[in-house]
């Protein structure tokens, strides 16, 4: 991460006050020779305090964050706070102007591609970028996902399972601070390239959610998003202000927990998935969780999925479409 990056910015990244600014990532194309794409950012800063890094949108389909987010952009004040704030409300512009997670530029995952590569391609250059840019100043991260077009979560915020004791009680002080009405505890299936495992290696606190899903924002969901985030600013010490109609409080959060891949049930086959379950149902071992239907072969039985672990319901698809390895189901249990 030493390499200079090639991405250009109109923002002072250490200057005092409040600047609106942009990334510069350069994306030559048949259109645009020395074209690049533009990702908005944020420095809001106010003398010596906590620093704090503020991220949405990594992928395009997931709205909730960003919608949080813009709004941070445009009320959080100088004279209000301490510290600093750097904001990247949607990083994945590209993808969230086509309504797809991944980048329509250059078919890369933001979220798998950390550290980067500031010679790789648009998605790697940016991953870089915040790497070496931004990361080695804050001291904390809040980065908002959802399940985007695909995927369909009980409202959460979301932190690992952290073999560091005093790492795990400062994130879960964030996750309780941010008051979701669900707290999940998490072993990733495939950590390689995110920017939580990044973060969380270089020994900084790191928050991330799932608000939902299914390709729209749902007024709960933008909800608890504006509200958790003002909430983790007051709990890092930021700042006690938050805008008009910005409820205080939380919600009594219920803690649960994916300790490993027998939570998942994951499609065998292609075909049309009918869930069984609804959102924050029991879901007993051994009960069938839904059934794939073969709509070529109408008279074959569906193929009736069951779950391996007791819990709750935390997450399901959202599309009936669906191929062999897609996540249909997710089950935790409580913590």
């Amino acid at each position: 991460m030493s390499e200079k990056s090639r991405i250009g910015t109109d923002l002072d990244l250490d200057a005092e006050g409040k600047h609106l600014g942009r990334l510069f990532v350069p994306n030559p194309s048949n259109t645009s020779a020395w074209g690049a794409i533009v990702v908005p950012i944020a420095s809001i800063k106010n003398g010596d305090g906590p620093t704090v890094l503020l991220t949405g949108g990594a992928h395009g389909d997931e709205y909730e964050g960003p919608l949080a987010l813009w709004e941070v952009m445009r009320a959080l004040e100088p004279d209000a706070m301490r510290g600093q704030v750097f904001v990247v409300p949607a990083m994945n512009v590209p993808g969230m102007q086509a309504g797809c997670r991944i980048s329509p530029v250059d078919h890369r995952d933001l979220n798998r591609s950390f550290p980067g590569d500031p010679k790789g391609t648009p998605t790697s250059a940016l991953a870089h970028y915040i790497s070496s840019e931004l990361l080695p100043r804050v001291d904390a991260v809040v980065d908002f996902h959802s399940g985007g077009r695909s995927l369909d979560f009980l409202p959460c915020g979301v932190m690992h399972l952290l073999p560091d004791p005093e790492a795990a009680e400062k994130t879960e002080a964030l996750l309780q601070a941010f008051g979701a009405p669900w707290a999940l505890v998490l072993e990733e299936l495939d950590a390689v390239g995110m920017l939580d495992t990044l973060v969380e290696d270089m020994g900084k606190t790191f928050l991330t959610t799932e608000l939902r899903g299914g390709g729209r924002v749902t007024p709960q969901a933008a909800r608890i998003a504006r509200r958790g985030i003002w909430n983790v600013l007051a709990h890092l010490g930021v700042t006690e202000s938050r805008p008009d109609g910005v409820p205080t409080g939380r919600d009594e959060t219920r803690y649960l927990e994916v300790p490993d891949r027998t939570y998942y049930t994951l499609s065998p086959c292609a075909g049309i998935w009918e869930p069984a379950f609804e959102l924050g149902d029991r879901v007993d071992a051994g009960a069938i969780v839904g059934r794939i239907h073969h709509p070529e072969e109408p008279a074959r039985e569906p193929v009736a999925l069951r779950a391996r672990r007791d819990g709750v319901l935390m997450a399901e698809r959202v599309p009936a479409l669906t191929a062999a390895g897609d996540t249909l189901a997710v089950v935790a249990r409580a913590r």
